[in-house]
């Protein structure tokens, strides 16, 4: 072989070598390349499910919310009616305190019968009484104080004198509270 086929075998060899190593470092660098977009791709991947798991909680507490508020209503949703009927209510007191005194005990059963029977209808929708009589602690988140008149002995300072209008709740809620007169 001649000088001139050594030099061209050795530039061919050191081409040969320059590019085995140059096509190292391009797989090297496409591997690198194709890891950042993989680590990239998991980023991107973990941030919406992150995304889409704080987004699904937020729903949930979003229909729990509502439902609460809807029982709400509904506890609460004739509130208004019944509040009007409460005058009605104690028409019907007055009623029959007065045909009591009279003779006609058949008129004073129907009233007495229609009187039930409104009650119970009222009872159904959840109204109750609040239960006050004299003697019983006055407690201002309960009750409302019209008067303070003296008390006529010791024992009933600050306690319930008189109950003048009566008191009513829709389930847990005071819709009217008892009007009293305290002792003082």
């Amino acid at each position: 072989m001649s000088d001139k086929e050594n030099t061209v075998d050795d530039e061919f060899l050191d081409d040969a070598i320059l590019d085995g190593e140059e096509q190292e470092r391009k797989l090297e660098v496409e591997e690198e390349e194709e890891r950042s977009v993989e680590e990239v791709l998991n980023e991107e991947l973990a941030k919406e499910k992150d995304k889409f798991l704080r987004l699904f909680a937020e729903f949930e507490n979003y229909k729990r919310r509502t439902s609460k508020e809807r029982m709400e209503l509904f506890k609460t949703a004739g509130q208004e009616v019944i509040v009007s009927l409460l005058p009605v209510l104690d028409d019907f007191d007055r009623a029959i305190k007065e045909l009591a005194k009279s003779d006609d005990k058949e008129v004073f059963k129907g009233i007495e019968l229609i009187n039930v029977k409104l009650r119970e209808t009222l009872k159904g929708k959840g109204l109750e009484m609040v239960e006050v009589k004299a003697g019983d602690v006055f407690d201002a988140e309960i009750h409302e104080a019209i008067t303070q008149i003296p008390a006529p002995d010791k024992k009933m300072k600050g306690k319930i004198i008189d109950v003048i209008e009566k008191g009513f709740k829709l389930g847990d809620r005071i819709i009217r509270h008892p009007k009293v007169v305290v002792g003082n």
